[in-house]
């Protein structure tokens, strides 16, 4: 008689750091595409490690940075929901250790590990969360609160650890593209957080509490557009 496998031994993230069947590891060097815009989907990537940036290009050719992803997040899931083709293109921010899991294994460790299950949905519900926010942010806030906003996503402000310096391969353009301003506007604003000890430069850009203070209570004085 067959034993049933012991499902309370599975650990999603030892699943997900080592090759398996329909499943690798790769790394990738900075500024190197891991999927474009209308190549074939069919396969899920989760980042070990590094950060990740996601482009969408319109039928004009107008580009727009919609998101930048971080280790610990799965990103190219769009092909569980039936997209035959990658809607946007990612890029590599840094050097990245990502592993790559082809459709059908991964409808099956849905399928068959409760915990995986458990990590999976966890993340599609973070990340819906901060698409809402991310809307409401477009709608409700200045461009100016919106860069501040994301300099303290992109420094991990709220989570475990004291925050990371952001790296200096996400550009004023791409920050500008992200909250849907000009680069100048986001120089300027750089240059006022900067003078007002809000942030600081030292090859990255270090971003200090007072920033979060100005957010939460709009000291000092965070511009509407």
């Amino acid at each position: 008689m067959a034993t049933k496998p012991n499902r309370e031994s599975f650990d999603p993230q030892k699943f997900l750091a080592k090759v398996g069947t329909g499943k690798t590891i790769s790394t990738f060097r900075t500024d190197q595409i891991i999927f474009a815009q209308g190549e074939v989907a069919n396969k899920i990537f989760y980042i070990q490690k590094g950060r990740v940036k996601v482009v969408v290009v319109s039928e004009q050719g107008k580009e727009a940075v919609v998101g930048i992803l971080e280790a610990g997040q799965f990103f190219g899931e769009g092909c569980l929901n039936g997209h035959a083709l990658r809607i946007a293109t990612t890029t590599t921010l840094e050097e990245c250790l990502i592993t790559a899991i082809t459709k059908p294994a991964m409808i099956a460790v849905l399928h068959d590990e409760p915990k995986f299950s458990e990590l999976f949905v966890a993340y599609l519900l973070t990340r819906n969360s901060r698409v809402e926010e991310d809307l409401i942010d477009q709608l409700f806030n200045s461009s100016e609160k919106r860069l501040a906003r994301l300099l303290l996503l992109l420094a991990n402000f709220g989570k475990e650890g004291n925050p990371t310096p952001i790296n200096p391969h996400i550009t004023q353009e791409t920050l500008a593209e992200m909250i849907g301003t000009t680069r100048s506007r986001v120089s300027f604003f750089m240059n006022k957080f900067r003078k007002l000890g809000l942030i600081s430069y030292n090859g990255k850009i270090e971003v200090h509490l007072s920033l979060l203070n100005a957010v939460l209570y709009e000291k000092p004085g965070l511009e509407r557009d």
